[in-house]
């Protein structure tokens, strides 16, 4: 129990201190705290894949980390400036581009992010892929204005494809939310430079709807496309709430998820970017189908055996307020957007 409160406490240290600082050795410890802190949460089963993951997971965010400091040294090198918000030598700013993209896991360095998700528990898996995201964001979102606009577009547009192409095979569920959450991270990516704000709201809707995917997955402990399957049986209005959150996932229009990706299309249409808007909008169809295969699997079909699965109705606990908020939000935000846009 203790290990599980410090490794928490740590976890909003590691990100208060990242997302707080304005000198870069300050940031980089924070990214360090949390690495150090998310490791016992994810081999906390003692399964051998767990383990991997841990260990793939430390590998990789401490050659990310490295490359963090150096291309901060490598700044202050050049211009002798430790802030974060200077760093405007071009060298600087593509390397500290490379090493946020292995953090964040966007294509090309994005292969450790479904393993690591496969061998962790649900939740520390909703962790990996929303908390986690936070802390390199926000220096993205800081560095913002000397980022390289070619690199970036380009790895967001394969973020956006390979996370769509590769979801498509899946049946584990943390690998399918995995590769949505790469895709997700293309959308953020694409628009950084030209309104970080947008990245911003962007990232704060995704988290809200994959919160509550994860949370309603956990509460029917829905690890692969079978088991999600016959979740019907157990909690029937829950499946309901999860095939809206996938189609709010997918950004489907009368749902939240239509609002960051309707905004995104619209500012690049206004940065003349339209042959982009239209090529990410189109890959965003991949993405679709297996979001759209989720949602049917959660509620449409029934498992090929006869169903004698009515003694399993009433799940032992009661579904959490925590969950439904999430779920409500991250379904009917849409109508409140103009609220949003005056704060863009």
């Amino acid at each position: 129990p203790h290990a599980k409160l410090i490794s928490s406490l740590s976890l909003l240290l590691g990100t208060t201190i990242t997302i707080s600082s304005n000198h870069w050795v300050m940031a980089w410890t924070g990214l360090e705290i949390n690495t150090l802190a998310i490791i016992p949460l994810i081999s906390k089963s003692h399964h051998p894949r767990a383990v991997e993951a841990a260990v793939k997971y430390f590998l990789v965010q401490a050659a990310a980390s490295a490359l963090v400091l150096f291309s901060s040294m490598s700044n202050a090198w050049a211009t002798g400036q430790w802030d974060i918000t200077q760093l405007t030598h071009p060298t600087s700013s593509l390397l500290l581009t490379t090493a946020i993209a292995m953090k964040l896991g966007l294509v090309p360095f994005h292969f450790w992010f479904p393993e690591v998700l496969q061998g962790s528990s649900l939740i520390t898996a909703l962790l990996l892929s929303t908390a986690m995201k936070f802390p390199p964001i926000t220096l993205l979102f800081l560095t913002s204005h000397s980022l390289n606009p070619t690199l970036l577009t380009t790895m967001a547009i394969a973020s956006t494809a390979l996370g769509g192409w590769m979801g498509l095979n899946q049946t584990q569920v943390r690998k399918i939310l995995a590769f949505s959450s790469i895709s997700h991270l293309g959308w953020m990516a694409i628009i950084i430079i030209y309104n970080p704000k947008l990245t911003l709201l962007t990232f704060y809707l995704y988290t809200l709807m994959t919160a509550t995917v994860f949370l309603t997955m956990n509460t029917t402990k829905a690890l692969n496309l079978s088991m999600v399957m016959t979740a019907w049986t157990k909690t029937p209005t829950l499946s309901t709430t999860l095939m809206l959150a996938l189609l709010s996932l997918a950004g489907l229009p009368p749902l939240t998820g239509f609002l960051p990706k309707w905004l995104i299309i619209q500012e690049l249409t206004k940065q003349e970017m339209t042959t982009t808007a239209t090529i990410i909008a189109l890959l965003s169809l991949l993405g679709l189908f297996f979001y759209l295969r989720l949602a049917y699997y959660s509620t449409i079909t029934l498992p090929p055996n006869s169903t004698n699965h009515m003694k399993q109705w009433h799940i032992n606990k009661s579904t959490s307020t925590l969950t439904a908020t999430l779920a409500s939000l991250s379904v009917s935000l849409l109508p409140l957007s103009p609220m949003i846009l005056t704060t863009i």
